[in-house]
Parts: structure tokens; C-alpha cells; sequence
């Protein structure tokens, strides 16, 4: 599990080769729902997800962990498991409790990272994107759209399930090609709470018996 999470959710998911590039089609129902979604949290203050990490092959969830995730603007805190990643707005910030590391880098425009709600902005250049009707998720009747990439990123497709009467994502599912699959579960939702204003912000101070390396 350890060794998902760190090339899922800390080192992101790094462009592959890059294969030929068709022309992006993009659904014009599938993009309204996800464009609802993206500015019902834009309009927020900030946002906090509970949700469940699951990993596994096949199709097939073998391990899951609880995670949270904190957004405000384009800061953003994610919590799962021995590991944490802060995005101050300038640089990444990787922390390995378990491992006593501290990884800090400039944000790579080549990857994206695994979050409850990264695709709701790579999708407009990265993605083809379809419609693919209703589907029940926790007794929730969702929206299901599939994003299929437009190059070889080392993604078979991904799946988004949304509330769109609350204009709220789900679950995301990741698949790859080479059969790993990731979700995320939304298992609770929380919008403009007051939070530390240190809440983004890394405070070396906090990790002087760590061995920090910058990027």
C-alpha cells in the first residue's frame, strides 16, 4: 500500500510516452455537469473532503485507507495514511512521517496529482470526454462519466460519479494500463469552515529531525 501512495498520491502520475494525438472530444452534457461542479467548489471559500483511498488490480479493490484533503484556492493539503502533501501555491511539499523525509519541488506540469478533484481542471486539455449515463453510488443516483486520455499518460480511462443536484463529485476511479486501479470515495463533504491560517503553509521548524530535500 505503501508503495501505491507514493506513486499515486506524492510523486503524481508522470506523462509516458506520448503517443499520436487526435482531436479532443469533449460531451457537451458530460462537460456542463463537470463545469457545475468545478464552480460550485470555486465558489467556496474553501473545502474539505473525508474520503476513502482504494487500491488494487483488475478492477478489483484490495486494500482502502482513509484520506482528507483541504482545498482553498489553488492551496491545497492531502492526508493519507504515513503521508502528506501541501501545495502552498508555490511549491509541493511531501512529507513521509514513517520515513522521517521531506520532499520539496516545483509543481511538474506533467503530472497530475491524485485528488478528490484534480480532473475537473486536466480534463479540458488531457481528455476525451464522454456521457455514459446514470449509475447508483451509496444509494446515490450519479452522473457517470468516463475520460479517456487524448495521448498515452499511462491512463486507460477514468471515472468521475457525480451528485448533480448538489453539484458534488462521488467517487473518482482511476484505471491504468497496466490494470491498477485507485478510488476515491467521498464520504464526507465540508465547505467554508475556519481554518489555521497555517493550514498551507510548511513550517520547517515542525521537522528538524527529518532529512528534507529540495528539488
Amino acid at each position: 500500500m505503501k508503495n501505491i501512495i507514493s506513486k499515486i498520491i506524492l510523486s503524481g502520475l508522470v506523462v509516458g510516452t506520448v503517443g499520436l494525438v487526435s482531436a479532443q472530444k469533449i460531451d457537451a452534457k458530460a462537460k456542463k455537469i463537470l463545469d457545475d461542479v468545478t464552480a460550485n467548489y470555486n465558489s467556496k471559500k474553501n473545502s474539505y473532503f473525508k474520503f476513502s483511498f482504494g487500491s488494487g488490480v483488475n478492477g478489483q479493490i484490495s486494500k482502502t485507507e482513509p484520506g482528507i484533503y483541504y482545498v482553498a484556492g489553488d492551496k491545497y493539503k492531502l492526508k493519507i495514511m504515513e503521508t502528506e502533501q501541501i501545495f502552498d501555491g508555490n511549491k509541493i511539499y511531501n512529507i513521509n512521517t514513517e520515513d522521517m523525509e521531506v520532499t520539496i519541488a516545483k509543481p511538474n506540469g506533467s503530472a497530475a496529482m491524485f485528488s478528490p478533484i484534480n480532473y475537473l481542471t486536466t480534463y479540458r486539455k488531457d481528455y476525451n470526454v464522454s456521457y455514459n449515463g446514470k449509475k447508483t453510488v451509496d444509494g446515490v443516483s450519479a452522473d457517470f462519466i468516463k475520460l479517456t486520455p487524448v495521448k498515452n499518460n499511462g491512463l486507460e480511462a477514468v471515472y468521475i460519479f457525480v451528485n448533480s443536484a448538489k453539484k458534488q463529485m462521488l467517487k473518482l476511479e482511476q484505471h491504468g494500463n497496466n490494470k491498477d486501479v485507485a478510488v476515491i470515495a467521498i464520504k464526507e463533504y465540508k465547505e467554508n469552515q475556519n481554518l489555521d491560517p497555517n493550514m498551507f503553509i510548511f513550517d520547517k521548524n515542525k521537522f528538524k529531525n527529518y532529512i528534507i530535500t529540495e528539488l
